[in-house]
């Protein structure tokens, strides 16, 4: 092999490890500072290994008062599974609708729907405060931390790509054999989009199990408030424990991970197959 395809291959694998490390040193940084003392884990400079493994720390994070990590941990299942479910049940319908139905006015909106993820977050997060609590009044409950999330444009636009990419042969096939719009969904092209649907799933999954700014200011119950929030209590006004937070931080993300691992593998084929067609 030339001299300059050994460079080049070696350039390339230098700089995927410096990329991985850098994507992991957060990770690293995390889980040693949850064993550390809470001297270590303010000195500066940062210690990078710990002088002595603090394994009571993950006890103390558990059993920090006004934590309540089972009731969180439940309330965080929960309200990302129906978030989950009801985000896949509005985007298959509407993304079905924008890619294999025709009506007047799809394409224009479509667009429409699409120019709404560049609005900023923070620039609805009054307006639907207001909403949800004085309108609805919803503060301080589970639907409140639920029903706005219950429908995703970039899952419609995910699921749509795919959609788009099922033959249109099978569909005239499905006609011919009486089948309705509804048959063909269930029957044809849900099975074909199954990597997309995982993908959407892992994503709003994900986003809902992270929400930490909604949740907290709609709710102000340690009874109702997911994980994300209940590391809120490791920081105040004397300061933050760090080690702590670190620990309540990992109990947190492991399950995530969890998650991840075993779903990567559809989520990866999801998104490599977004652009099939557009």
């Amino acid at each position: 092999m030339p001299p300059r395809v050994l460079a080049a291959g070696a350039l390339k694998h230098l700089i995927l490890v410096a990329g991985a490390v850098l994507t992991a040193f957060p990770f690293y940084w995390m889980v040693t500072t949850s064993f550390k003392s809470f001297a270590e884990a303010q000195s500066y400079p940062p210690v990078l290994w710990p002088t002595v493994w603090h394994f009571e720390n993950w006890q103390q994070a558990w059993e920090f008062p006004t934590t309540l990590w089972a009731r969180s941990f439940a309330n965080t299942l929960g309200i990302a599974a129906v978030s989950t479910l009801g985000t896949l049940v509005t985007a298959v319908l509407a993304a079905y609708a924008f890619a294999r139905m025709r009506f007047r006015g799809r394409n224009v909106l479509f667009a429409i729907f699409l120019l709404t993820i560049f609005i900023p977050s923070e620039a609805t997060l009054i307006p639907n405060f207001v909403l949800i609590t004085k309108y609805l009044g919803w503060y301080n409950t589970y639907q409140a931390q639920i029903v706005p999330f219950l429908a995703s444009v970039f899952s419609i636009f995910l699921l749509r790509q795919f959609f788009m990419s099922v033959p249109q042969e099978l569909q005239d096939a499905a006609r011919i054999d009486g089948a309705g719009h509804v048959r063909f969904l269930w029957s044809v092209a849900l099975p074909l989009v199954r990597p997309a649907l995982i993908t959407v799933a892992l994503l709003n999954f994900l986003a809902s199990w992270n929400s930490f700014l909604w949740p907290l200011l709609v709710t102000s119950s340690p009874e109702i408030r997911p994980i994300q929030v209940a590391l809120v209590p490791f920081s105040s006004e004397a300061g933050t424990q760090y080690h702590l937070l670190m620990a309540g931080a990992t109990f947190v993300i492991l399950p995530t991970l969890v998650v991840y691992l075993i779903a990567q593998r559809y989520f990866i084929e999801g998104v490599a197959r977004t652009g099939i067609r557009g």
